[in-house]
């Protein structure tokens, strides 16, 4: 993907994309994406000697070709999801907008498993602010001190719930997920 959005701008290729993530600072502004990654490309075209380069369209070629369906659960979320759901409602937190959002879920097949999604980009304040989580949460109608916290990420994920009181759980899943535990199911650490 790296070579191809060069040569869609017809430039020759520069660093690369280890470079290319490790000049970007911060978490991506979903608001403006392209900015965010021009902003990268441009410090790495400045390393490089490069100038001339238009770093907003190398960003804008970047996300022409990011599909977002193209990914896969790792191993052993689904089964994690569908008990969730047996034992309680269950919600979705992510820091993405719906529209790249959305068509992950559906790629696979997993938007019937929630019973609320929250979109954290589309909201005033993201993760880790405690907006969003509270929301899934009161969408779920399940107190924070009920829900379990399995989270991807502790820059985002582990400010955000312990600011809730949830427990967390370091687990890798493919997002945030809030569910209800019944009394006495599990240990809360």
């Amino acid at each position: 993907m790296y070579t191809t959005a060069f040569e869609q701008v017809g430039v020759e290729p520069f660093g690369d994309p280890e470079s290319l993530w490790a000049s970007l600072e911060g978490p991506p502004d979903h608001d403006d994406w392209i900015g965010y990654i021009g902003t990268g490309f441009a410090r790495l075209a400045a390393q490089h000697g490069h100038t001339e380069v238009d770093p907003l369209a190398l960003a804008a070629a970047v996300q022409s070709l990011l599909d977002d369906s193209a990914v896969t659960l790792r191993p052993g979320a689904r089964i994690a999801l569908d008990h969730a759901a047996s034992v309680g409602p269950v919600g979705l937190v992510t820091k993405g907008p719906a529209a790249s959002q959305r068509p992950t879920l559906e790629s696979l097949e997993i938007s019937d498993r929630f019973n609320t999604l929250v979109f954290g980009a589309e909201l005033p304040r993201k993760k880790p602010h405690v907006q969003p989580f509270d929301q899934a949460l009161t969408r779920i109608g399940v107190p924070a001190n009920r829900a379990v916290y399995v989270g991807n990420s502790l820059e985002y994920d582990a400010s955000g719930r312990k600011w809730l009181g949830c427990p967390l759980h370091d687990c890798v899943t493919m997002a945030t997920i809030l569910i209800r535990i019944p009394r006495n199911t599990c240990s809360r650490s």
